[in-house]
């Protein structure tokens, strides 16, 4: 019983809290004219998008991949004085097998 209370508490809390930043809120409304870009009247010389290369897209999206992967791969260190031998093996094992065959899915 004291954990529906809890419960609902929290609840009702986070509800308030909703309301009050729903009513307290800046409201905006869409303006097309104020949304547009303004360029003294004419019409815009280039576009606003500055393309870029997929290659360098690549390399980041595999950067970031490999950097979460290795803050994955810290904490087995220390599971190596937690489970014997073998089985922190596998793990290393199978876990940079997975690293590899994402590598080459990406370079492929």
């Amino acid at each position: 019983i004291m954990t529906m209370n809890i419960f609902f508490l929290f609840f009702l809390i986070a509800n308030i809290m909703m309301m009050l930043s729903i009513i307290l809120s800046k409201k905006t409304f869409s303006d097309r004219e104020k949304s547009s870009p303004f360029e003294c009247g004419f019409d815009p010389s280039s576009s606003a998008r500055i393309p870029f290369s997929l290659h360098f897209f690549l390399i980041t999206v595999i950067f970031l991949i490999f950097d979460v992967e290795i803050a994955l791969i810290l904490p087995i260190i220390p599971l190596f004085k937690l489970v014997n031998f073998i089985l922190w093996t596998k793990i290393i094992f199978f876990f940079i097998l997975i690293l590899i065959i994402g590598l080459y899915h990406e370079w492929n």
